[in-house]
């Protein structure tokens, strides 16, 4: 089988391993990969791989190289679990391989956490796979939106609850940089939603009148005139370039309207991250599993789960408005897709749907 590997100290060196499974151990079962999403955040994955534990989901032999993690489907193929059996389609977190071998545990008719050694004390959400014919949200129709989308989309909702659900001080204008970003276009949606937050788009002129016509922006700034920036009330900034230089902008430009700062990837996965002096709220970093475990604990787990599924069914037919999947296959469009990813070279209209 084919591994993809990253050099984790320097994410542009990637190499082609081979590799031949052993013989599949009592209680684990085999998986083939058949299609997962490539977008900016597996790049935050890679970035934050080591500080976050990403790197831990799917280790390498060599320690100095890793396996980003991808969302997709997968098929088993081979299984020596109980109640898990060959021909089953799943969907979850999967690493840029041909296969891969899980280690089912909670094994029900909705499908099973990989229970593996190496994946204890890693967030549940991350070690959960979905059986497709057991999913309220799972749409045939809508495959390549579920793998571009569902786990970014989750993330934008969360951060959309921890906004204005919190209890914290809630804002009126909510500043989002990397506007563009498959995630931010999630929250933007969520936002407009509510139909009392106006959303700013924070991005690169280039992409400006592609964020403009999304319409889900109240208005849209060039980060060259960020300086420019105002806000109607209070405000929060949610940034997604990771690029500190550009959050002291945000907070001399909104100053004491400015009430929470979040810190959600690194689209800008180059600058420099030494944190920069600023006023007003330190940024914080928003964790999603974190997150999903503590309102899972406040609303209950089928409630939470309710609400998301609820309003992911609906983001999947608005998002083809805005994204357009884009399939290739074979290891060199994946290594391809990885560099142009890295360079932000990927048109926000696109969304890659990669496979062996």
């Amino acid at each position: 089988m084919s591994d993809f590997l990253i050099r984790r100290g320097n994410l542009r060196e990637t190499s082609w391993t081979d590799v031949i499974p052993a013989p599949l151990a009592e209680g684990a079962a085999r998986l083939r990969v058949d299609a997962f999403a490539l977008t900016s955040n597996n790049v935050t994955y890679a970035a934050f791989g080591e500080a976050m534990g990403y790197w831990n989901f799917f280790p390498a032999a060599d320690p100095s190289w890793g396996r980003v993690p991808v969302w997709g489907f997968a098929t088993v193929i081979e299984s020596r679990a109980a109640g898990v059996e060959p021909g089953t389609r799943l969907y979850g977190y999967l690493p840029i391989s041909e296969v891969f071998d899980v280690t089912p545990a909670r094994i029900s008719a909705a499908g099973f956490l990989d229970g593996a050694a190496h994946r204890q004390g890693l967030a549940a959400i991350y070690n959960t796979y979905i059986r497709n014919d057991a999913d309220p949200s799972y749409d045939p129709a809508f495959e390549a939106q579920q793998m571009l989308f569902r786990p970014l989309f989750t993330t934008g909702w969360m951060i959309d609850d921890c906004l204005m659900e919190s209890g914290a001080a809630i804002p009126e204008t909510v500043v989002v940089s990397s506007a563009s970003s498959k995630t931010a276009l999630a929250l933007a949606h969520c936002l407009k939603q509510r139909g009392t937050v106006e959303a700013v788009a924070l991005t690169s002129d280039a992409n400006r009148e592609w964020v403009e016509a999304t319409g889900l922006y109240a208005r849209t700034i060039p980060y060259e005139d960020v300086d420019q920036l105002h806000a109607r009330g209070l405000a929060a900034y949610v940034d997604f370039v990771g690029r500190p230089a550009l959050t002291a902008d945000v907070h001399h430009a909104l100053k004491d309207r400015l009430v929470r700062s979040l810190v959600i990837g690194v689209t800008d996965w180059e600058a420099s991250r030494k944190p920069v002096e600023a006023p007003g709220p330190a940024p914080e970093f928003f964790f999603v599993p974190t997150y999903a475990a503590e309102r899972a604990k406040a609303l209950g787990a089928d409630e939470l789960n309710a609400r998301t599924a609820r309003a992911l069914s609906g983001f999947y037919a608005a998002s083809a408005k805005y994204v357009t999947p884009v399939e290739a296959r074979g290891p060199s469009a994946i290594e391809a897709a990885w560099t142009r990813t890295l360079d932000a070279a990927i048109a926000p209209d696109t969304g890659l749907i990669l496979g062996f």
